[in-house]
């Protein structure tokens, strides 16, 4: 069963970002874009490299009008002790969101219940509440922040312009594709 189109579920989560504590809801979400990015433990081994990434490039989020929320199965107690810690983390300054409950994992079908953590899973998440764009990766293998970028600026895209659509490899200023019958067979 598909994602796209689902509206996120109301929730209410507390998080760590800058050095405090604060609840995140459905509604401090809406009317923004978002990346929801589910990874699985805190103090783990591909998880660090890949909040890098994303912090790294999180200013980029910012100017495309998306706030990004990590999110792990972990306490909010948990992200400040690893942002503590670790190197890599303390560069992260986007919400950290705490789901210990597992509300937001089973929202976004990322919940594994044998291990009670949270898949690899990459949602963008449009103004309204709505999963536009995700993907769910196995364990081992870490996601690439430009490319998820590049998916909100595609999706922001369809969304202004929905007359048109992106092909592969698109980028923001490339040429989109306007579907109609003089494409058929033309591609």
């Amino acid at each position: 069963m598909s994602l796209i189109g689902k509206e996120i579920s109301d929730f209410s989560v507390q998080s760590y970002q800058n050095g405090e504590f604060k609840t995140v809801t459905k509604q401090d979400v809406l009317g923004k874009w978002g990346l929801f990015f589910f990874y699985p433990a805190d103090f783990t081994f591909v998880c660090p490299t890949e909040l890098e990434d994303l912090a790294d490039l999180y200013g980029k989020f910012q100017e495309a009008g998306c706030e990004v929320y990590s999110v792990s199965c972990d306490t909010h107690f948990v992200h400040k002790a690893w942002h503590d810690e670790s190197e890599r983390i303390q560069k992260v300054t986007y919400p950290m969101l705490a789901d210990p409950t597992h509300a937001l994992a089973r929202d976004f079908k990322v919940y594994i219940k044998e291990d009670g953590l949270a898949e690899r899973g990459a949602f963008i998440v449009d103004p309204e509440g709505r999963i536009q764009v995700y993907q769910v990766n196995a364990g081992g293998i870490g996601r690439n922040a430009a490319e998820l970028l590049r998916l909100l600026l595609a999706a922001q895209f369809v969304a202004k312009y929905g007359d048109q659509v992106c092909p592969a490899k698109w980028q923001p200023g490339a040429d989109a594709l306007k579907p109609s019958i003089d494409l058929v067979g033309q591609l």
